[in-house]
């Protein structure tokens, strides 16, 4: 049987690798320290201590209290859990502002709330992606609740003023919500010095396991739970721990504040490397979103004349992973949501591919992509021109 090619992995925005030191952290407890946190035991009690070492280490990640961290399932739920406290706990007002490049997360539960009645605007960003703040300031009502917008963007790393919006919100008395999935571990942030609400973060993407994410939730916002049942995080989350995963994101937390120089200067380089090389290389490669206030691992690119998808193909057959967009619209017949909000045509928005670096990427990796790639688009756009 022909071997596998190693995996060269550029897709770090939808899931990155487990970090190693995460993983030993966590297999205690789902081995031998498999306590209940909430028992009453001393086995449960250590188990507990160990959660609370989570809520600190990702406290210190963000620059506010453990108490303000609430520990979630994703950034799904996090994102579900903010919009739906900001409504109930202003009952009078029924709308919300959000942007059009917004995680589906965001949009697809604004899109169920308006059918109970809620309202939404919709404020439009411009062809580099950039959103105006005196456009979501316009959009703020008397009776809006809450004002979603992310901290960068999952698939043009392009970054928004969330230091203004949340000024803005804070002097209008309006809930401000940012996801930040994308955002955390990968540029410094400091919550106790911004008027922000809720922040939403997702522990896959920073080097912690799938299926636990957390809500930032401002000590002096008030709150309404989207999970009831028992006490647990304070009771603003019930539901048993899991703590397996907790304690992963508490350490994830801990190296991603270790390891941001190195996302900001050589994470960024290999980037730089990626774009510089393929713009001087190909022909009618063009960069999607401002290249100078984005994140910096994140290149999204065009390359015109070709399918993205046929081009993903291939580079999937030679061991590299990259993707279309979201990963969570893979395989939907419409072009990314978010590049036709940037107003690009279908053609191109359809040429786009996503490649986004990690802390585990190499030269060598680079090398190689830097020789596959250019060949690959060459050798689709003959076989368009025939």
């Amino acid at each position: 049987m022909p071997t596998e090619p190693e995996i060269i992995y550029l897709d770090n925005n939808s899931s990155t690798r487990v970090d190693p030191e995460v993983l030993e952290e966590m297999m205690p407890f789902l081995t031998s320290r498999y306590g209940n946190p909430s028992g009453s035991h001393r086995f449960g009690t250590r188990v507990k201590e160990a959660t609370n070492l989570a809520h600190e280490r990702v406290a210190a990640m963000l620059g506010c209290e453990p108490n303000e961290v609430v520990f979630t399932s994703c950034g799904t739920e996090s994102d579900n859990a903010a919009i739906h406290s900001a409504l109930q706990m202003s009952p009078d007002r029924r709308h919300i502002v959000t942007t059009s490049v917004e995680h589906n997360a965001v949009l697809n539960y604004c899109e169920a709330v308006v059918r109970r009645g809620s309202q939404v605007t919709v404020v439009p960003v411009d062809e580099q992606g950039h959103l105006d703040a005196e456009e979501v300031e316009a959009a703020i009502r008397p009776e809006t609740a809450v004002v979603s917008v992310m901290w960068a963007n999952n698939e043009t790393g392009v970054i928004y003023s969330i230091e203004k919006i949340a000024a803005i919100c804070r002097a209008k008395g309006v809930f401000f919500h940012t996801d930040a999935v994308q955002a955390v571990g990968k540029m410094p942030i400091n919550l106790a010095r911004l008027p922000i609400h809720f922040l939403s973060l997702s522990g896959h993407k920073l080097h912690a396991p799938k299926g636990v994410g957390a809500l930032y939730l401002n000590k002096r916002a008030r709150f309404q739970p989207l999970i009831v049942g028992g006490p647990q995080e304070g009771g603003r989350r019930a539901g048993t721990d899991n703590v397996a995963s907790i304690v992963g994101l508490g350490k994830a937390a801990e190296l991603a504040v270790k390891t941001l120089e190195e996302e900001n200067s050589r994470v960024r380089a290999l980037r730089d490397r990626f774009e510089k090389t393929l713009l001087a290389e190909l022909e009618d490669v063009q960069v999607n979103g401002d290249p100078r206030a984005r994140l910096p691992n994140t290149s999204n690119l065009a390359f015109t004349g070709v399918d993205a998808q046929a081009v993903l193909l291939k580079l999937d057959q030679e061991g590299i992973c990259c993707s279309l967009g979201s990963s969570c619209t893979t395989g939907a017949i419409q072009p990314s949501h978010v590049l036709r909000a940037m107003h690009f045509s279908n053609e191109r928005a359809r040429s786009s591919l996503r490649f986004s670096f990690g802390r585990f990427n190499t030269e060598a990796e680079l090398d190689k992509v830097l020789d596959v790639l250019p060949r690959i688009v060459r050798k689709l756009r003959q076989l368009v021109a025939t």
